[in-house]
């Protein structure tokens, strides 16, 4: 998500012609539209303060959202869901102590899931709680860099904003990949996602895919980063269900399933973002705008996809 006011200059544009020649989008587009042919249900331990941009972003996109958290409930009902979103920032006391079994069934039926370190460093509950929750290998680790540094023994950064640049979490999210077996998605300035193929046959490392898109309104609603979250969610179920034998989902250097669908997400809402903005310069009104392009980018990418068929 970027930071800086305005967008790049080549998205200036806002009409549905400019969402057809979009580059980023029609690459991403089969995910997107797989995510609303067949809806995902996304099953979200997330923040409190979250929960209601995060159950509307998933419904604008074209997903299903289902929030139950709490301790005797969460680990018996996920098996219902597709996938799990594991979001620790500002949980109640019951649904974190919920987690570990909650995360234990979701893998025993199969389901993909994210993990979302918020806040993670300082905090004496989640940190070592984030930690331990790597071991059970998301197949998706997102979070800014400060969050990404303190799964590997970084101290964070201030609440939920990071203190570190986005490149300095880059060997941790290297480590990261290389225990998950999934892929690591940093947020900041310039997005980066990196999957457990990053190393290749001959030794050498791909650069990962860099996202320079989004809009600075993006950081002044809060949730966003939550809602990217269960998006990343929703886009590996998707990417699971397109199956080997469909064209391509993403860049050639996203090597697995996982970053491919970080990769979709990413894109979806950062585009959403820049669109929103256009039309709504202001945060109260980003939000509802942000739900509306959501959902027109989700649309869009079913279109483009059927007439490609």
């Amino acid at each position: 998500m970027r930071t800086d006011p305005h967008p790049r200059e080549d998205h200036d544009v806002d009409d549905d012609a400019a969402l057809g020649d979009d580059p980023d989008l029609r690459e991403v587009a089969p995910v997107l539209a797989e995510v609303r042919r067949h809806p995902p249900l996304v099953h979200c331990l997330t923040a409190t303060v979250s929960m209601g941009i995060v159950a509307d972003g998933l419904l604008a996109a074209g997903a299903r959202p289902m929030m139950t958290e709490t301790e005797a409930e969460a680990p018996v009902v996920t098996g219902a869901a597709d996938a799990l979103l594991v979001n620790l920032g500002t949980l109640s006391t019951d649904a974190m102590s919920g987690i570990p079994a909650t995360v234990a069934a979701s893998i025993a039926a199969g389901h993909p899931w994210v993990l979302d370190p918020t806040a993670i460093g300082r905090a004496p509950v989640r940190t070592p709680l984030a930690r331990e929750l790597v071991g059970l290998r998301p197949d998706v680790v997102r979070g800014n860099a400060s969050e990404i540094l303190a799964l590997r023994g970084g101290t964070g950064g201030r609440g939920a904003d990071a203190s570190d640049g986005a490149e300095s979490a880059h060997g941790a999210a290297r480590e990261i990949v290389a225990l998950t077996g999934g892929a690591v998605a940093v947020s900041g300035p310039v997005d980066w996602i990196v999957g457990a193929g990053a190393v290749m046959a001959d030794g050498d490392r791909t650069p990962g895919i860099e996202v320079r898109r989004g809009h600075a309104l993006l950081t002044r609603v809060t949730g966003t980063g939550c809602l990217l979250g269960a998006l990343t969610a929703a886009c590996l179920v998707a990417v699971e269900r397109s199956g080997p034998d469909d064209s391509p989902v993403g860049p050639s250097d996203l090597t697995t399933a996982a970053a491919r669908a970080a990769h979709a997400a990413t894109v979806w809402l950062d585009v959403a973002g820049e669109r929103a903005a256009r039309r709504a310069p202001r945060p109260g009104a980003f939000r509802t705008a942000l739900l509306d392009a959501l959902d027109e980018i989700g649309e869009h990418a079913l279109e483009i996809t059927t007439e490609d068929r």
